[in-house]
């Protein structure tokens, strides 16, 4: 063969193996609410910033937390009644009791959790990369996050966008804040659902975006903005921590439907299931009456759904031990525990379950048939 024919076929192997040990390029940078892995800020966690390993080639995540003894649970971490931490530094919240139900299902321990904390502009990216097993993070269902970031398992919380207003101002309807200046968080539905709606009702006002939930909060309260804009839930949660919260009203108008639920990694169909089957299990649960005190005691039960739900009467084959709802209900209760101690009567949010009651109850609430 010529001398410059076995140059050539050597000059390609040598490219093959190059391309082949170059790295894997990174998530999209054009992902809503995302930003450049460069340009991300550094995640904070209560416990620990270490970014984890996606699973190994072959793995599935459900093996990879098994084998880690330890579920990565994305947070916000600064919103009360949702994730949270408390005086004693744990974090707490009716989205923090949804990683626990799932490391309650997974590992046997509601405990084996680290929590950490996103920004809105860091959610994509950490759900993308892998750096977190479950995001479950006050964020909304949309199809641009489904198809981009990751899978969204079923809404824990039905919520709507709403502005709250200094009472000074006496506004109590939209039209009321023309020429407001209007706190809200970038990388937010947010951001662009109240564009949207003053846009559409031909109101002038001046947005003031923030990368990060408390200097939003922060701005608002100092009066450097008129009002601000979140989810309902969220405004009632930030108003308790004001230090006058009479002082502020929130408007009646929704401006938009904010589902809100869990997300898992795009990829790994068992692992979704998981995650999906958790929420569900607590849904069930509530609907046939199993609660913390209970649920080990109905393991028993004449009744089909239960015996089923509970892991007696055949397998869900979902890949966890048999009895893991049981293990699951034990530790963190059913829905409307979760919900009760996080936002119900007696905390000081008191928020009304409204939507997030049953389906027989006339709620959105619904698990799908346990056969």
């Amino acid at each position: 063969m010529p001398r410059f024919g076995l140059s050539i076929i050597g000059l390609v192997v040598l490219a093959l193996v190059v391309t082949a040990c170059g790295d894997t390029p990174p998530p999209s940078s054009n992902a809503p609410g995302s930003s450049a892995a460069t340009d991300a800020p550094e995640p904070t966690t209560a416990e620990s910033a270490d970014p984890t390993d996606a699973p190994p080639s072959g793995e599935g995540r459900l093996a990879t937390v098994q084998d880690r003894g330890q579920l990565i649970c994305g947070v916000n971490g600064s919103l009360p009644g949702f994730s949270f931490l408390d005086e004693s530094g744990n974090t707490v919240g009716f989205d923090a009791d949804f990683c626990r139900a799932v490391a309650a299902a997974v590992l046997g321990d509601s405990e084996a959790v680290e929590f950490r904390a996103l920004s809105a502009d860091q959610r994509g990216p950490a759900l993308q990369t892998g750096e977190v097993d479950v995001l479950i993070r006050n964020t909304t269902w949309t199809v641009s996050r489904d198809t981009s970031w990751g899978i969204f398992a079923p809404t824990t919380f039905y919520d709507g966008q709403a502005i709250m207003a200094n009472a000074s101002l006496g506004a109590s309807t939209l039209e009321d804040l023309a020429g407001a200046t209007i706190c809200v968080q970038s990388g937010t539905t947010t951001e662009l659902n109240l564009t949207d709606q003053f846009r559409a009702l031909n109101i002038d006002f001046t947005p003031q975006v923030f990368a990060d939930i408390d200097p939003t909060y922060q701005a608002y309260e100092e009066g450097r903005c008129d009002a601000v804009t979140s989810d309902r839930s969220q405004l009632v949660a930030r108003r308790t921590a004001f230090e006058a919260p009479d002082d502020h009203v929130i408007l009646d108008a929704v401006m938009s439907k904010e589902p809100l639920g869990p997300v898992a990694p795009l990829g790994d169909d068992q692992w979704f299931n998981v995650i999906k089957w958790v929420v569900f299990a607590t849904i069930e649960a509530e609907e046939q009456g199993l609660t913390a005190d209970n649920v080990a005691d109905s393991v028993s039960s004449d009744n089909p759904v239960v015996a089923r739900l509970l892991g007696s009467d055949g397998d869900l084959g979902l890949g966890l031990e048999a009895d893991w709802v049981v293990t699951m209900i034990s530790q963190v209760g059913n829905y409307a525990e979760i919900y009760d101690r996080n936002l119900g009567p007696g905390t000081p949010f008191d928020l009304d379950r409204g939507l997030n009651s049953l389906w027989s109850e006339g709620g959105l609430l619904y698990a799908p048939p346990y056969r």
